[in-house]
């Protein structure tokens, strides 16, 4: 009796172990038949900082190369001492304050001009004081007008275009307005000299 118990006991065992052995090896085969990891390709483009002033793109986070630049300000083509720069600036207001920006270019340019004509003086102040016989070449530093202006900022903003090399006088050394000057200088403008351009209120000539 005894030994037929532990008989059954025994081959109860068995088919406990042998159904554990099942289900673990159908455990191992869905482990070994899952895919061991998962690939996820993305093409991402190389996203780009922007910059807070322009707007315009300055750096990109993937790591590519970034070649940086410099705007570069135009350098001056003229160098002035700090007298001849407010002769300058005050002569322009002076003769060319209701005139447009080009206007005032114009008129600032004729100065350049003269400066760098053999035929007159070789500084600005020394070409805005000029005068023979007790008459100036420019009637605002006769009549008082030269010395009162207040120069506004257009009339710094066409001095510094002037400065840096913009010249719209197309060799002007001399100017005129016609309605308001005195008519027999107007025809010696006339006369020996050749007409250039007209801009604004003022007739642009140089010699003939």
């Amino acid at each position: 009796m005894y030994k037929k118990f532990m008989t059954q006991l025994f081959l109860y065992n068995m088919v406990l172990l042998a159904g554990w052995f099942s289900v673990v090896g159908i455990q191992t085969n869905r482990l070994a038949s899952t895919q061991a990891f998962k690939v996820s390709l993305e093409e991402n483009e190389p996203e780009l900082k922007t910059d807070r002033f322009s707007g315009r793109p300055r750096q990109a986070t993937s790591g590519q190369r970034v070649v940086a630049y410099t705007v570069m300000e135009k350098e001056y083509k003229y160098s002035l001492s700090q007298n001849d720069y407010e002769a300058l600036l005050r002569i322009v207001q002076a003769e060319a304050g209701n005139e447009d920006e080009e206007g005032k270019m114009l008129v600032a340019g004729v100065v350049l001009n003269r400066v760098n004509s053999s035929k007159f003086p070789d500084t600005v102040c020394e070409v805005v004081m000029q005068h023979e016989n007790g008459v100036y070449q420019f009637s605002p530093v006769a009549n008082g007008t030269y010395q009162k202006v207040k120069v506004s900022q257009e009339t710094v903003a066409a001095v510094e275009r002037v400065l840096k090399g913009e010249d719209l006088t197309r060799g002007a050394l001399y100017f005129a307005a016609r309605k308001s000057a005195n008519p027999e200088k107007m025809k010696w403008f006339d006369r020996a000299l050749t007409k250039l351009l007209e801009h604004g209120g003022h007739e642009f000539f140089t010699n003939g």
